[in-house]
């Protein structure tokens, strides 16, 4: 059921306000920047009628404002919205409320899905146009890295939880335990020191098996894990996976001899430092080839006209003709 905000005040709220700074940046945003509109933007996630009132989307949408703009995470963010008077005020929380946990933030955001985050967070780069914080003359273009969570496994331990992912994903699709492929192909016991020619070949071997008995007859995501399977097992280098526990994670360079494991977040920033659109790629692809679709993000909310581009080495700075 949607839940309401609070908008009532009293002499504690009021009192604690008084002693936030008025030049604090966050004063100086929430001023400046309407979150009314995430109620309208998220009203069909809810039931009208039906279940306890959940959080109102506002309150969790600006604690993940505050876990992105500060770099903290979902445990972080909600541990600080307890007891941090500024943080409290900013999400719109009272001192007598209760702050909504890390399992809250998780369900919200799942909830919104990647589509309707991008129309939220063009709404606020919309407001900050409309009100003349972007100075819209020069771009700043860049990708910074991004450490995916992950243990790097060695291929013949990869190769093992390749294919114990797609038993377990068969598992949950059939909701029946594949006991015979479950027998033949899954081991809990890992290798920790470097494994032999004859184990890799083994290991290889059950794998393609694998690959083999259960290629076009499942889902999509299966046949995906199978594909990802079958390209370890063959040696193929091009876009390999690293790990099954994420998928999107790829290997990649800041320098020639800086490798990395994770993403890159390939942004676009506004001369003023408000970021102003972002694409999310792997680890191990290019950012320069991927410039074009960043910049039609841009040219698609009006940030940037079609004339008089310059483009020079990243960071990439692109003078629009008002400038």
């Amino acid at each position: 059921m949607i839940g309401q905000e609070n908008n009532q005040g009293n002499f504690f709220d009021e009192y604690l306000r008084r002693l936030i700074p008025e030049n604090h940046i966050l004063i100086r945003i929430k001023k400046k920047i309407d979150f009314s509109f995430v109620e309208e933007e998220t009203k069909d996630l809810y039931s009208q009628d039906f279940g306890r009132p959940a959080y109102p989307a506002g309150v969790i949408f600006r604690m993940l404002f505050l876990e992105f703009y500060y770099n903290l995470s979902d445990i972080e963010v909600a541990k600080q919205c307890q007891y941090n008077l500024l943080y409290r005020w900013f999400v719109g929380l009272k001192v007598n409320e209760p702050t909504p946990d890390d399992t809250s933030l998780v369900v919200f955001r799942k909830r919104l899905g990647e589509k309707r985050f991008e129309r939220l967070f063009n709404h606020i780069v919309k407001q900050a146009q409309d009100k003349g914080l972007l100075k819209e003359r020069l771009k700043i273009v860049d990708a910074s890295k991004i450490i995916a969570d992950v243990a790097l496994p060695n291929t013949v331990n990869l190769l093992k939880q390749g294919r114990k992912k797609i038993i377990k994903e068969i598992e949950r699709e059939t909701r029946k335990e594949p006991s015979q492929l479950k027998k033949k192909y899954v081991e809990k016991t890992k290798t920790f020191q470097k494994p032999t020619r004859e184990e890799l070949a083994q290991e290889v071997e059950k794998s393609l098996s694998l690959v083999r008995e259960v290629k076009g007859r499942y889902s999509s995501r299966i046949e995906e894990l199978a594909t990802a399977l079958e390209k370890i097992s063959k040696g193929v280098k091009e876009d390999r996976i690293v790990s099954f526990s994420d998928l999107d994670a790829r290997g990649g360079y800041t320098a020639p001899k800086k490798p990395f494991v994770g993403y890159k977040a390939h942004i676009a920033e506004d001369e003023s430092e408000i970021v102003t659109s972002c694409e999310l790629l792997k680890g191990n692809q290019n950012e320069g080839k991927e410039l074009k679709k960043l910049l039609v993000k841009e040219e698609d909310q009006g940030l940037f006209p079609r004339q008089e581009k310059q483009v020079q080495k990243a960071p990439c700075l692109l003078r629009s003709p008002k400038g």
